[in-house]
């Protein structure tokens, strides 16, 4: 692992040094269990009862808490961004040496930019173009006409099938699958009769996706995933669904069918998202939520319920239940409320 000076990650964060500059850090840490050669942050007041107490020998800070700490430290606008770079910074990512490994099967066609690698037992299909510096892990698959861009990381086991479209420094990580049949069938008499899914999935760049996480070809045209667009494990986005520009979703979300998810939207886990509907810009889902109508505007928005104490949960069920019943029992009430109000007084 490489030792820096605060000079150093300093210049290459764009934060303000206050302390001694010739400190060498050698490892990130967090801010209770960092020792001498570590470096930890603190994003809000809420860790400050941290900053007399760390061991770390500087600290990311905003201005805020920095006035009131007397170590060294690195002043920074978005510490966690901060943190983050500096991570990535002192623990560079492993790459494969370039080239092709005896066991993997490349057909004859295929194009390679400079220092592709690619790994044990991978197999690459016929017209398959992988753009220079891309790493495709051992083991993963390759369909036929598939077009990576340049600095992508396909981590092993990934299956890609055919026709795929994926943009440049894409992260794809083991077990995904791009490009497996949506789930299309028409009922008859005697069951189902599959619909054949002639479409195909795109991604943009910059787009980082998860363990075992899905994504279905469209069943005609694209499945089309945004540039900068970071989806987590175990997601699964059906066919045709279109996913905006830098939007997250957390793991086991599930989006059906042809919904169109907007731009900058942070969807939690767990969620369930119906077919067919719009999601505007800039929305906040929060946890386990169920949408199914279009959200046109920006905002957060939330539907379940919170985790309560089992015998008031099996009460408040049953009332859940009767809120039809209760609903116009109410209105009934509010009928006779009104009927008695207008009624001359006497009477």
């Amino acid at each position: 692992m490489p030792t820096w000076t605060l000079a150093e990650l300093a210049e290459a964060t764009q934060t303000e040094l206050r302390g001694d500059p010739q400190i060498l850090i050698k490892a990130v840490a967090a801010i209770d269990k960092a020792q001498a050669g570590d470096i930890s942050y603190v994003r809000d007041k809420q860790y400050a009862k941290f900053l007399n107490e760390s061991q770390a020998s500087a600290l990311i800070l905003p201005a805020n808490l920095a006035s009131d700490y007397h170590g060294h430290c690195l002043i920074s606008r978005n510490p966690y961004l901060s943190y983050a770079q500096i991570v990535t910074l002192m623990n560079p990512r492993h790459k494969p040496a370039m080239g092709i490994h005896p066991s993997a099967i490349v057909a004859s066609d295929v194009e390679l930019g400079e220092n592709v690698s690619i790994g044990a037992h991978a197999v690459v299909e016929a017209g398959v173009h992988i753009g220079a510096d891309t790493v495709i892990g051992a083991g993963c698959m390759i369909g036929r006409n598939t077009r990576i861009g340049a600095n992508g990381f396909i981590h092993p086991k990934v299956t890609i099938a055919s026709e795929t479209e994926i943009g440049e420094r894409v992260i794809l990580h083991s077990g995904c699958v791009l490009g497996a049949d949506g789930f299309g069938f028409v009922p008859q008499s005697m069951g189902w009769y599959k619909i054949p899914q002639i479409g195909h999935v795109s991604l943009g760049d910059d787009v980082e996706i998860g363990a075992n996480t899905t994504i279905d070809r469209a069943a005609m045209g694209v499945t089309r995933i945004g540039h900068g667009v970071k989806l987590d494990n175990l997601i699964h986005i059906a066919h045709g669904v279109e996913i905006g520009d830098h939007t997250v979703i957390a793991a086991c979300t599930g989006i059906a069918g042809s919904a169109k998810i907007g731009k900058f939207c942070q969807i939690s886990g767990m969620c369930s998202i119906a077919g067919h509907l719009t999601v505007a810009d800039r929305v906040t889902i929060t946890a386990t939520s169920f949408v199914i109508n279009s959200i046109p505007e920006a905002g957060v928005y939330s539907s379940g319920t919170t985790i309560e104490e089992h015998g008031l949960w099996r009460r408040n069920a049953v009332r859940f239940r009767q809120l039809d019943q209760m609903a116009r029992r109410v209105a009934s009430l509010e009928k006779q409320l009104a009927a008695l109000q207008k009624a001359p007084s006497g009477e």
